[in-house]
């Protein structure tokens, strides 16, 4: 057991976001259902959890529960819904890292979670159907998902994947498949709030993967916003006296600008391989290839 917990140690520790946040998802689902077991063991019931993270349709409520539109993201109360949704974060989540730093997945991540809130709080409380209906709580990492889906469909459209009896198809396909399946499924009295969420996230994604094409990251405060909070958990150094000199750290922007490069110069040589074989390749370029067969 002890080889195990130092497993997860290091694979949580070393990993990227995209590990990071399916560790947080897995270690939020399985302290609230061992939290859960004791609630019904002791007959507690004054207090549902579940209830207590998720969003509050009813605004007044979320006056009370402010945090919620940040928990309900990292919440879920059925396994098939945390397998769904971490199984498509990981998927997506690899492609979105091949164009895109960890910072921004992370980022885009929160902001399709906010966007999701957002619209199922304006949808619960503006659109007369909605409106009708009982009030209601929403949990789910679905928003969020659907966020960086979108975000990398759109942002690289012509991007395959490999569907088991489909063959390739491009991702921006299947994200509009997804968007399709919540838009149609709006009034049909099954999961109204996740359907609104879903599409919430989904134009996030879009928005961001429109705008970064045209040089903007719409991302860039919710970077700020999590710098922040992950500086109030950091220990403060002590000043020291040496002098040490100031290099301005690499952008986001131009971050994804130099990877994007090195990958279009290892295509390059991959189609020179194909061509004319490895014994036509100079000492730089298989230089290069071996460096990038190792990342």
């Amino acid at each position: 057991m002890a080889t195990i917990i130092d497993q997860l140690k290091y694979r949580y520790k070393n990993g990227d976001v995209l590990v990071k946040f399916i560790f947080i998802n897995v270690a939020v689902f399985l302290i609230l259902k061992v939290i859960s077991v004791f609630f019904i063991l002791f007959n507690v019931r004054t207090v549902d959890l579940i209830v207590f993270l998720g969003v509050p349709s009813e605004l007044s409520q979320l006056l009370n529960r402010f945090w919620t539109p940040f928990s309900y993201m990292f919440v879920h109360e059925q396994f098939w819904h945390l397998l769904v949704n971490m199984i498509g974060l990981y998927w997506f989540g690899r492609i979105f890292l091949q164009y895109f730093s960890g910072r921004v997945l992370g980022s885009l991540y929160v902001l399709g979670g906010l966007a999701g809130a957002f619209l199922y709080l304006a949808a619960f409380n503006l659109i007369p159907y909605f409106v009708g209906l009982d009030h209601s709580w929403m949990i789910g990492a679905s928003a969020s998902v659907m966020a960086i889906v979108m975000g990398a469909a759109f942002y690289r459209p012509n991007v395959q994947l490999n569907l088991f009896l489909l063959g390739q198809i491009k991702i921006i396909y299947i994200a509009i498949v997804f968007f399709l399946i919540d838009f149609l499924s709006l009034g049909n009295g099954i999961n109204e709030g996740g359907h609104v969420a879903h599409i919430g996230g989904a134009i996030a994604g879009y928005i961001f993967a429109w705008q970064y094409r045209n040089g903007r990251d719409i991302t860039g405060w919710v970077s700020k916003m999590l710098d922040g909070l992950a500086n109030l958990t950091k220990p403060r150094r002590k000043k020291s006296k040496m002098k040490v000199e100031y290099r301005r750290a690499e952008t986001d922007m131009e971050y994804n600008e130099r990877k994007h490069s090195e990958q279009a110069e290892i295509d390059a040589i991959l189609d020179k391989l194909k061509q004319s074989g490895y014994s036509n390749l100079s000492s730089e370029e298989k230089r290069k290839l071996f460096d990038a067969s190792k990342k």
